[in-house]
């Protein structure tokens, strides 16, 4: 995944007042019409310090590691490792990229459930000493080439035990762990800690309670085995709204107190990917094909309301072999909105958006009432900032999509107030004056 290193001398436009997100896609738009109509993201890094400033504000008990894999682009990695937060690696190629800015290894933890023997020992190399595990041959794995690691047991919460598809799902039982403890103890393998994970589908948050009930359990069997238990993870599942924030912390906020008070020595941690991140990106994709089907035919013979009117298909330049790849695993979470004007009374069709494979796995959206869109259109999509930046698949050779970065001068401003300086781990933020994007040999450094 050298992936986005390669995009490393980037820009950031500064926006000045009165020019927003909106004005920096109608810019783009325009460009990208005249220069052949690949797709582009807009992230907003301004979004990703007022998350940070949210969670420190509501969870300030609570350090969060960023989940690399939801986003790795560098101008994400370069502001979250300004601001402070640790990082949650599932690769040795995520654990490089994070290092590279300068992250130390006590700020990183290796996460990944089924670890490659090679990359455990580059974490042993590197010094990424902190790692998950939930059964006893990753820790056979972690015994054998890792002298140094510190565990943290993953156990597994009760959204996540059984069900359709919890054959995939990962996290150790509570009645299990014992075993693990004395397994670890066999092979001199330090346990640190508990880590468990909450689904951000699951809505139903006394599961904290059971789980933080849980991981004090272990923490009390791993005393009994003689382990000295200083670090709870308790995993992602954060959506980025405050509410949702608000929420968990009211629940888990008084158990923390009783089981793991401030002064115990234990540190409190947490895994927020998209929470940090989804709400930064916006994606604008073009139309590049157009089919008229009958409405009562429409979405693969699903008899609709009988209507005469027409029905519409749209294929755009990017699907889930690119940028919507997580659409092949979970529900989209955003609604396409038009960017040409269109009249409020204009009629609305039943439509369907998908990818430009022409692969059948390739539907976007299958049905939402659009205005009638022409070749050439443009369908904005925002929330897009979380699992959409994978190198792309060779299919139908597909380019991955431009991403300009903007920030207004009052994020700015507050990332500054904050202690934060353009030669703290921002080696590569290069800005440029009202969304006019620079190279890096014109761009100009805010040190002046």
């Amino acid at each position: 995944m050298k992936g986005f290193i390669d995009d490393a001398n980037y820009s950031v436009g500064l926006l000045d007042e009165g020019t927003n997100l909106g004005n920096v896609i109608d810019n783009y738009v325009y460009e990208h019409t005249l220069t052949g109509k690949n797709a582009f993201f807009v992230g907003d890094l301004g979004k990703i310090v007022k998350r940070h400033s949210q969670w420190q504000s509501v969870v300030a008990q609570i350090k969060p590691f960023y989940t690399v894999k939801c986003n790795s682009t560098p101008a994400v990695l370069e502001i979250l490792a300004a601001l402070g937060t640790g990082f949650a690696c599932s690769s040795k190629n995520e654990m490089a990229l994070v290092q590279e800015l300068g992250v130390s290894p006590e700020n990183i933890i290796y996460t990944s459930p089924c670890k490659q023997v090679s990359q455990i020992k580059y974490a042993a190399k590197v010094g990424v000493n902190i790692m998950t595990c939930d059964n006893e041959i990753e820790l056979k794995k972690i015994a054998r080439n890792h002298p140094n690691a510190k565990v943290l047991l993953h156990i597994a919460t009760e959204d996540n035990i059984g069900g359709e598809d919890g054959n995939m799902k990962f996290g150790t039982t509570l009645k299990n762990c014992r075993h693990l403890l004395e397994c670890a103890k066999e092979l001199d393998v330090q346990i640190i800690g508990v880590k468990f994970h909450v689904s951000s589908a699951c809505k139903e948050y006394q599961v904290y309670v059971h789980a933080l009930s849980d991981a004090r359990c272990v923490f009390d069997m791993a005393g009994e085995f003689g382990f000295t238990m200083n670090m709870l993870d308790i995993g992602g599942g954060f959506t980025g709204t405050e509410i949702q924030l608000e929420e968990v912390n009211h629940v888990i906020s008084p158990l923390l107190d009783i089981y793991f008070p401030e002064g115990s020595g234990i540190q409190i941690i947490s895994e927020p990917g998209s929470y940090y991140v989804s709400s930064a990106f916006t994606l604008a994709v073009n139309i590049i094909a157009k089919k008229v089907v009958e409405n009562n035919k429409f979405s693969s013979g699903v008899e609709k309301d009988g209507s005469d009117e027409p029905a519409f298909v749209y294929y755009m330049n990017d699907g889930v072999y690119g940028s919507f790849a997580s659409k092949l695993s979970e529900d989209l979470n955003t609604i396409p909105e038009v960017h040409k004007k269109y009249k409020e009374d204009e009629p609305l069709f039943t439509s369907s958006l998908w990818g430009p494979s022409c692969d059948e796995l390739d539907q976007i959206v299958e049905s939402c009432l659009l205005p009638e869109l022409n070749v050439g259109d443009w369908l904005i999509f925002d929330n897009m900032g979380a699992d959409s930046f994978h190198e792309p698949s060779a299919f139908n050779d597909f380019q991955r999509p431009a991403i300009y970065y903007m920030m207004s001068f009052s994020d700015w401003y507050e990332m500054q107030d904050a202690g934060i300086t353009s030669d703290a781990m921002m080696k590569n933020f290069f800005f440029a004056p009202s969304c006019i994007q620079l190279s890096q040999e014109d761009s100009f450094s805010t040190e002046a």
